[in-house]
């Protein structure tokens, strides 16, 4: 066996590249060709200009299925996919997102340097103030903030991040079934404490884990924060000092470094990014939610809250959404209330239609988990138009839609031949009519009344009808055991 085989089967059974969309050379023309016509058009470059730069895409793309995209053509693909992206409810700021450019980066430990320096320069602080107390604010709250590692580039992988955030807390399983911390981060801490991570000696509720990153030949390494690079906000509630008691704390800045950033046809796997938070997502949710933290009972015993009357947890999620309000602001770090970020919302809408873009956005994920019907977004009907450029998780979930309406209209068609040719490739095989009759009696069970009526089910995909056709079950079982598994990573 050649190693120019060696590598293509290598790379074949690549957890990343399991992930990854699979563009046909006529796909990846389509897109990259989309994409620089917008880049020109929104920026007012002239046409003569693009078709030059069509040229040499187009050139690029036939000799090697590969082109590199200009600073400027990764800064505004960064900023438009994080507008495209429909599970965002903050994207009124997209024109403001900072672009950090480091895809000549491609050491696992330089590239965890270059997250430490995101982490700090997201809140305005440089690297030279890291030394800071973990709870110290910077320079005027958070700023959204991108950094761009390698793309794929042919059949070789780049580094990539695994963690799915830059900052996670870690998980501790115990032999009798409980739990210490984050329940999401049992996998990666079991995974991190195999690679070689010592957590404290004296471990808590909110250890922060290694950021693992994984190398071009597929090997994991684990980096950990220097002090200061993390800073937190410990809870506090703004007239009930027993709140305190709790030990309670979260990290300001969220930044999701497990999604492929998709640009024109080219994929950039390693490509964390920030925003801020809303505060209902760390409240509502994470401090709030049975498998997460699982605190609504312990606070409405601080705060006196009766919790044998019928509305006793909408009183706690209130409370504890005014606590991470006020927890954040004492630190300096931007966060919003899920009233403030609705309207926002519905400002950016507003703003893509005046544009003349018809915005793409997901009922599920942009209609807040608390108070959601006093929310305007509430109201508002969304379609995900999957759009190119974007954000995606995995090609088997949110990444399966995503392109030109044309093209990815064109290839499912393909899809739908290439499936009834195999069809009646079948029934002429022997007993092929007795299983087309029992496929067809066990189909008959599927009713329309199996078809789920909730958004975030139809969003994705979780029908019964569709797991065999899919074969979403097949993808998400056949990864690798070894390898961590989140939501962004199926």
């Amino acid at each position: 066996m050649s190693l120019e085989t060696a590598l293509r089967i290598a790379s074949a059974t690549n957890p990343l590249r399991q992930r990854l969309r699979t563009l046909s050379l006529a796909e990846k023309l389509a897109e990259a060709e989309a994409f620089i016509r917008q880049f020109y058009a929104e920026n007012n470059l002239g046409s003569a200009a693009c078709e030059a730069r069509l040229c040499e895409v187009r050139t690029a793309l036939e000799s090697c299925n590969h082109y590199e995209h200009t600073t400027e053509e990764l800064a505004f693909g960064a900023r438009v996919a994080w507008r495209n992206h429909a599970r965002c409810i903050g994207r009124l700021f997209w024109k403001s997102l900072v672009v950090v450019d480091r895809r000549e980066v491609t050491d696992p430990a330089e590239i965890a340097a270059c997250c430490a320096e995101h982490l700090l320069s997201a809140r305005g602080v440089s690297a030279g103030d890291s030394g800071a107390s973990p709870t110290s604010g910077g320079s005027g709250g958070i700023r959204s903030t991108i950094t761009i590692f390698a793309p794929v580039r042919g059949d070789r992988m780049p580094a990539h991040i695994e963690s799915r955030q830059l900052v996670q807390y870690a998980g501790y399983l115990a032999e009798d079934g409980s739990i210490l911390g984050d329940p999401a981060s049992i996998e990666a801490t079991r995974m991190a404490i195999e690679l070689g991570w010592n957590p404290p000696a004296q471990r808590s509720r909110f250890d922060v884990l290694p950021l693992q990153v994984c190398d071009e030949h597929g090997q994991r390494h684990l980096f950990e924060y220097p002090d200061g690079v993390v800073q937190e906000a410990l809870m506090e509630h703004p007239t009930q000092p027993a709140f305190a008691s709790l030990g309670l704390r979260w990290y300001t800045v969220p930044a999701v470094s497990s999604m492929v950033l998709s640009i024109g046809g080219i994929e950039y796997p390693c490509a964390p990014f920030n925003g801020f938070y809303m505060a209902s997502e760390i409240a509502s949710r994470n401090f709030a939610d049975v498998s997460r933290y699982d605190q609504l009972r312990v606070v409405a015993e601080v705060l006196a809250i009766d919790t044998t009357r019928p509305l006793w947890k909408d009183r706690v999620l209130t409370e504890l959404n005014e606590v991470v309000l006020y927890s954040f602001k004492k630190v300096g770090a931007t966060i919003l209330d899920h009233h403030t970020a609705s309207e926002q919302f519905m400002e950016f809408f507003q703003k893509e239609r005046s544009a003349g873009r018809e915005p793409s956005a997901e009922w599920s994920w942009i209609v807040p988990p608390q108070a959601a019907a006093a929310c305007p977004v509430y109201h508002l009907a969304m379609e995900d138009r999957h759009t190119v450029p974007n954000y995606y998780g995995s090609a088997a979930t949110d990444g399966a839609k995503l392109g030109l309406q044309g093209v990815r209209e064109a290839s499912e068609a393909l899809d739908a031949r290439d499936a009834l040719n195999q069809f009646d490739t079948t029934l002429h095989e022997p007993g092929a009519a007795a299983r087309a009759s029992d496929h067809h009696a066990r189909s008959s069970d599927v009713t329309a009344s199996d078809v789920s009526r909730c958004p975030f089910a139809r969003g994705l995909g979780l029908l019964a009808g569709r797991f065999s056709t899919k074969g979403f079950l097949a993808k998400k079982l056949s990864k690798p055991f070894h390898h961590p598994t989140s939501l962004n990573s199926l």
